[in-house]
């Protein structure tokens, strides 16, 4: 396996000296988060997407869900105090990120944006979420990135 890549969020996670494990995989092409379970011998539960999202007055935020789970846009609206909260499409979620979408991460994204994470996920003993790249996860323990993102707790899992 080639060697880990240095993106922004690694340089965020040693900035503020997280201790993380570094993960390659073989990327497929829509596969998500089922793919990297499999490739790395963990529950889908514990793998986290990054979402990058819009409110009505076409503000960007990030999401973190569970793998295995959807973001209901409705509740989370409710939740944040927007009219309605949808998806970016690709292009407008790599201009907020900074990242490839397949290879979001919430960490040293492009523009300081609101997070807000799913409340399932912060009980979890670890974590493995995008490193920067496609084919590249980390993991990390939930309080790490509680302590460096300072996320919203959401319940919006369907």
């Amino acid at each position: 396996m080639s060697k880990a890549p240095v993106t922004q969020a690694i340089r965020q996670l040693r900035q503020h000296e997280v201790n993380f494990s570094e993960h390659l995989y073989k990327y497929e092409d829509k596969g998500g988060t089922r793919v990297c379970a499999r490739e790395l011998g963990v529950e889908e539960h514990a793998v986290i997407k990054t979402l990058i999202m819009e409110d009505d007055q076409k503000q960007p935020l990030i999401v973190l869900m569970h793998g295995d789970k959807e973001v209901s846009t409705r509740n989370l609206a409710r939740q944040i105090g927007a009219k309605h909260v949808e998806p970016c499409d690709p292009k407008t979620a790599d201009r907020h990120s900074g990242y490839m979408v397949g290879g979001t991460s919430p960490f040293g994204t492009r523009h300081a944006m609101p997070v807000y994470i799913e409340e399932g996920i912060t009980t979890l003993e670890r974590i493995y979420i995008n490193g920067g790249k496609r084919g590249f996860l980390i993991g990390i323990q939930p309080k790490d990135l509680m302590r460096v993102l300072k996320p919203v707790i959401v319940d919006v899992a369907v």
